[in-house]
């Protein structure tokens, strides 16, 4: 398929071919950024303290500078397929696939993993559903093929669900984070840096954790065959979502650090509702857990349908089978929903006896390298093919930040990076033999 024909994924009517405008793209990218990390976050960030802030100011600043620069990306190739897409544009189809192969892999991992963190939710609520493992992962399995069974009856549903989730969880989350300033103690901020390392290496180290809060900022550009206007829309829904999201988790665990006793917020599997709880009482931390339960099941469902759409894209290039690019007569890429849902299951029932925040702490570092290569090559994208058109600045403090951010992941998390990447070139040395064909 030629660059022309992959990019015009979606002909005929208008409102049928691209059911997505600018508050579903918002929603996609609010929906998708605030997960399950805002509510895991502050135990891991604890040890840190008020220091912890530094890396939150700086992945901020990096991920609105990485939103800026997709903004730009979205209007130069209005393209299905986000990061790869602009990837193979720029530098061919090898960098092409390693990049949609590294990011589909961050994808559905994740989906697995927050179905885990979405089973432990509503295991606060109703202790019975998740008092064994199996019954855990079972309702684990439970929300993940819901958000399937709704992504394969189409995107206008999906893209409807996901703007109903983002509004149930992003209002609450800034709520929760205004109001519970007022009982804020001073006094859990201080010391500034209770972890005895250098500032710095404080910086370095809590950047990629927060990061993991903020990833996700992309997504709108995945589906631009399905978005109206994407050229105004993308960059709008990019920026805007990525301001949203950000404002919300940071204030969100601030908050929650300087509401809980570092000694006992490090060890807590469910932060937020233990500040809830000592704020207004046990009928609080249910309805955190309620707000964690509607957060990351609206995650699982913005993931799923960005997962669909890059295996699509990659499909529609020759990169990924053939299957990948077929869609039924909604549009729908079913045949990568599916396969997307199925190796999430499997992740969940491989892992179902680790604890929550084992679990996390695993997937937090994987996912987040995974994801910020794409970036890192998305910006260098940017520099090589768009430069003429503006923003060279941010695109290279995009990429610096890129490689900074990726940096802190440490050599385990690199080193699975790595094995994950070199897993893909048996399956593009076979799709090379198949078109050679």
């Amino acid at each position: 398929m030629s660059e022309s024909q992959a990019t015009n994924i979606n002909p005929g009517n208008e409102a049928e071919g691209r059911p997505l405008g600018l508050w579903m793209a918002t929603a996609l990218v609010v929906g998708s950024m605030i997960g399950s990390g805002v509510f895991l976050l502050p135990a891991a960030l604890a040890p840190y303290g008020a220091a912890s802030l530094v890396g939150w100011a700086i992945a901020l600043c990096g991920a609105l500078l990485l939103a800026a620069t997709f903004a730009k990306l979205a209007v130069h190739w209005p393209c299905t397929g986000g990061p790869y897409a602009y990837v193979r544009r720029s530098f061919g189809d090898v960098a092409g696939f390693g990049i949609a192969w590294s990011y589909w892999i961050s994808i559905w991992s994740g989906m697995a993993a927050i179905a885990v963190a979405f089973a432990g939710s509503i295991g606060a609520i109703f202790p019975a559903l998740t008092a064994t493992p199996v019954r855990a992962a079972s309702c684990a399995l439970v929300a993940l093929w819901i958000c399937t069974t709704v992504n394969v009856v189409g995107l206008r549903q999906a893209g409807r669900l996901q703007v109903v989730v983002t509004a149930l969880k992003l209002l609450p989350l800034l709520l929760f984070g205004i109001v519970a300033l007022w009982f804020v103690d001073a006094g859990n901020y201080v010391p500034f840096n209770p972890s005895g390392q250098s500032l710095p290496t404080v910086a370095n180290t809590t950047v990629i954790l927060t990061m993991w809060a903020l990833c996700g900022l992309e997504v709108a550009t995945v589906p631009a065959g399905a978005i109206r206007d994407p050229e105004r829309t993308i960059p709008r829904a990019t920026l805007l979502g990525t301001l949203l999201a950000g404002i919300a988790t940071i204030l969100a665990c601030t908050v929650v650090i300087g509401l809980v006793p570092t000694d006992v917020l490090k060890e807590s599997g469910a932060p937020m509702a233990e500040a809830a709880s000592r704020v207004w009482g046990p009928g609080a931390a249910i309805a955190i857990a309620a707000l964690a339960a509607v957060s990351t099941f609206g995650a699982i469902n913005g993931w799923m349908m960005v997962c669909g759409q890059v295996s699509l894209a990659a499909a529609a290039d020759g990169l990924f089978p053939q299957r990948f690019a077929r869609r039924d007569r909604n549009g729908t890429p079913t045949f990568g929903i599916l396969v997307g849902s199925v190796l999430a299951t499997v992740l969940v029932i491989a892992s179902y006896s680790r604890s929550l925040v084992e679990l996390f702490t695993f997937i937090l570092l994987i996912s987040t390298s995974a994801i910020l290569l794409p970036y890192a090559a998305s910006s260098a994208a940017w520099l090589r093919s768009g430069a003429g058109h503006g923003g060279r600045i941010v695109a290279t403090l995009a990429l610096v930040y890129s490689l900074y951010a990726l940096s802190g992941a440490g050599s385990e998390a690199l080193a699975w990076g790595v094995v994950l990447l070199l897993a893909g070139v048996p399956v593009y040395l076979w799709m090379r033999r198949f078109k050679a064909r």
